[in-house]
């Protein structure tokens, strides 16, 4: 029977071939759509999950509670990992985990052989917590020696090009000390947010920067390994005010949460998680559902449409015996299996495709045998195509066999509201999509050119070696008299642009002891303000021709107005236990992205400890002007790569997410009106078909072309003007709702609704336009002379 069943649903796609490839088409475009977008959601979904002890690992989170209420971060005392360990029972293994972003790239060295990597600095456990296999050497001893580096495999062909016998070799760091490699880990999965070339001693870290070594100092990471059985809840109550234990004045509080949780729940507000990239992952996960409930709609449609031409073979099956549930299972057999060839064509696509939409998300996704994966592929197919054929199956099966035999079945009044709403529908997302595209783009554009309170354009920054560090200011002053340099300075961080210290030891006249404002802050070189296109609202910048000394200070607006300090210029405040006189107030800057407000922001003037150069090139000059600085540079200290990139760049890096969400917004949105198009293609076709007597006997009595294509327009166009004017407040709704996650957004003007509305209508006329100027123009004694 099953046989026989596919044999006819065969027999009826091959008979009307026009109506086979709308759905076929409209099928395929939203499969490959929606297992696209499946295959993005489930990678981002598994990222940081490869580690074995995934289900016990956690990290600790500070709380620090402020003027603006708590704010949650991920630093924590350096010493808190070792102390957990010692006192909690539920503890199995923990380390302090570091990468000093301050310093950037280092640089190591075999022989002649000088390259650039990234390197963290971890306590001995750290392979018994990260599942970072080792290919060499024994993951309890590689990190207990203070001379022992751990390489990646990548790093070790690099320098020794091998991985064999490579445990016992020296690396020189930064030409200053030499290590020893005591293991080789393999590369780091594409499915970590964690990239490193290699791992030092967290102990070599402590050494260098001993005020880590107390409860008031926070930077390291602390991850937890939890022994099973172990109750978070009861843990997190025991670890909430365990810092007041070992110092009473420190203020943090701590949580632990779920490691593998922090990629996609990385938001917090006023100390509870408020979300992160787990709402994009939602938001797409919509975005495939309807785009899969878009295709579907075209197959109802035009399954229901065309039922006419099956009333015969359903009134002869129900006469002879067959019973609805039977009559059910045939006609979803037949949707089901148009969806499998959609299937079959999509798996044809995607390895074409597959490279595009990596290069769109930045992701390096692939199809491999992996039996999970692959039976989703075949849910989500199954799914859909139950989904088309649902409505049909039901509505054909439901036909009185007495009445379809006799002629007398007419089609009711709730079949036309249905099909008529599912169009609508399908045109509320396409608009809906369309508004969302728009304001994607908006919002995009107002942040590439909202001015950030610097001039990013032209500046070049490169990081120093360490012999060069010392002697910063000799480097700096070298290069200002160079052709094509416009301005030159220094910072000691890799970036103004999210990268910066963070402290709230900082008093001032009239602070009150509660008072736990923390205060971003940089050190710079003079000409830092100038060289960033800064502005000062009121004092001077750091300028080496007036006396001003290293124990200035600059305050941006956001500082002083917390602080509460009426002409602030040349008063004193405390940092760090050293007095500080305010030289000035710059004028807000973002130095974090727009989702967040302008927060206190200091300046400090350290001419002796900065080392990433900054350099603004005359426009232009820039080919040139690099050429020079990489002379000078090799010059000074020729041990060292030159290693340079754009601060532009750095600046729009923030809202990789927000561009990448833009172009798949984009591709979803155009995908989506295909997908309609089709279907309100075949219904105008339809329609244009069944009225074919009608438009003939029109045009025997004079209608004209432009009559008769108005006449089959009406109806499509009204309801898709009902579905643009539903789609208008509900994508205003959602829009408002995305842009509320930044701190500085655009508007959601009048002309985006005007363009989403008319484009739509459109496209509405231009396709059934085309299939009522082909039915006007048919010779009408053809259409008289049928049948």
């Amino acid at each position: 029977m099953l046989k026989n069943y596919m044999k006819i649903a065969w027999r009826n796609l091959m008979k009307d071939r026009q109506f086979t490839l709308l759905n076929l088409v409209g099928l395929t475009t939203g499969l490959t759509c929606a297992i696209l977008i499946y295959l993005w959601i489930n990678d981002e979904i598994h990222v940081d999950k490869f580690h074995a002890k995934d289900s016990q690992l956690y990290q600790v989170m500070t709380n620090v509670e402020n003027s603006d209420g708590i704010q949650t971060m991920t630093a924590t005392p350096g010493i808190l990992a070792r102390t957990l360990k010692e006192d909690m029972p539920e503890v199995e293994y923990a380390s302090a985990v570091i990468y000093p972003y301050w310093a950037g790239e280092t640089t190591l060295s075999v022989k002649d052989d000088n390259l650039n990597a990234v390197g963290y600095y971890a306590e001995k456990d750290y392979f018994n917590i990260f599942s970072y296999p080792l290919l060499q050497g024994n993951k309890d001893q590689v990190l207990s020696d203070k001379n022992n580096i751990v390489i990646s495999k990548q790093l070790a062909l690099k320098l020794f090009h091998t991985t064999e016998n490579v445990v016992g070799r020296t690396v020189e760091w930064q030409h200053e000390k030499q290590y020893q490699v005591s293991g080789v880990f393999d590369d780091v999965p594409a499915g970590s947010s964690v990239k490193h070339d290699y791992i030092l001693p967290f102990d070599v870290y402590l050494e260098q920067y001993s005020f880590l070594k107390s409860w008031g100092s926070i930077d390291p990471s602390t991850y937890l390994v939890l022994k099973k059985g172990a109750d978070i809840s009861q843990f997190n109550k025991k670890i909430l005010d365990y810092t007041r234990t070992k110092d009473k004045n420190a203020g943090y509080k701590l949580f632990a949460r779920r490691y593998s949780s922090g990629y996609l729940y990385n938001r917090y507000e006023n100390g509870v998680q408020a979300g992160g990239r787990i709402e994009y992952v939602r938001m797409f996960s919509i975005i495939a559902l309807f785009i899969l409930i878009i295709a579907s709609i075209n197959f109802m449609n035009l399954s229901t449409a065309k039922a006419s031409k099956r009333l015969k073979e359903v009134g002869i099956r129900k006469v002879v015996g067959a019973g609805r549930k039977v009559l059910v299972l045939q006609y979803l057999g037949e949707s089901v299996l148009i969806t499998f060839l959609a299937l079959v064509a999509t798996l044809v696509l995607l390895p074409f495709l597959l490279p595009a939409f990596n290069h769109i998300t930045g992701k390096q996704i692939f199809l491999h045998a992996d039996p999970v994966l692959w039976m989703s592929v075949l849910g989500i197919t199954l799914f859909t195509g139950i989904l088309a054929g649902f409505y049909p199956a039901f509505y054909l099966s439901g036909f009185n066999p007495i009445a379809i035999l006799k002629g007398k079945l007419r089609a009711s009044l709730g079949e036309i509201w249905v099909r008529k709403g599912l169009v609508m529908f399908q045109f509320i997302i396409s608009a809906v999509f369309i508004i969302a595209v728009l304001v994607v783009y908006k919002q995009i554009r107002y942040i590439q050119t909202k001015d950030p309170g610097y001039n990013v354009d032209n500046i070049i920054s490169f990081q120093l070696g360490s012999e060069l560090a010392t002697r910063t200011p000799v480097f700096v002053n070298a290069i200002r008299n160079l052709p094509g340099v416009a301005a030159a300075s220094s910072i000691d961080h890799t970036s103004i642009v999210n990268d910066y210290g963070s402290t709230s030891d900082i008093q001032w006249e009239g602070k009150q002891r509660e008072d736990k404002t923390s205060f971003a802050n940089i050190g710079v070189y003079y000409g830092a303000i100038e060289t960033l296109g800064m502005t000062m609202k009121e004092g001077r910048s750091f300028n080496n021709n007036v006396s001003a000394d290293s124990t200035e200070v600059i305050f941006n607006e956001a500082a002083i107005k917390s602080m509460g300090l009426a002409d602030p210029v040349g008063k004193v405040v405390k940092m760090w236990g050293v007095n500080r006189k305010i030289a000035g107030v710059v004028k807000d800057f973002n130095f974090e992205s727009v989702h967040e407000p302008v927060k206190p922001f200091a300046i400090r003037l350290e001419p002796a400890a900065t080392y990433r150069i900054m350099v603004r090139i005359k426009a232009g000059k820039n080919r040139e002007t690099i050429d020079l600085l990489r002379k000078a540079y090799e010059k000074f200290d020729p041990g060292f790569p030159f290693v340079y990139k754009f601060v532009d760049g750095e600046y729009q890096a923030q809202y990789t997410a927000e561009s990448r969400l833009g172009a798949l917004s984009a591709y979803a949105a155009g995908l989506a009106i295909v997908i309609s198009c089709l279907g309100l293609f075949g219904l105008a076709a339809f329609t244009a078909q069944r009225r074919r007597k009608e438009i003939g006997i029109r045009k025997v009595l004079g209608a004209s072309e432009r009559s008769v294509v108005v006449m089959l327009s009406a109806d499509f166009l009204k309801l898709v003007l009902i579905a643009v004017f539903i789609a208008f407040p509900l994508a205003w709704w959602i829009m408002d709702k995305w842009l509320a996650g930044f701190a500085y957004r655009t508007a959601i003007s009048a002309d985006i609704f005007l363009i989403a509305g008319v484009s739509t209508v459109l496209i509405t006329l231009t396709i059934v336009s085309y299939q009522g100027i082909r039915a006007s123009l048919t010779d009408p004694v053809k259409s008289l002379k049928a049948e």
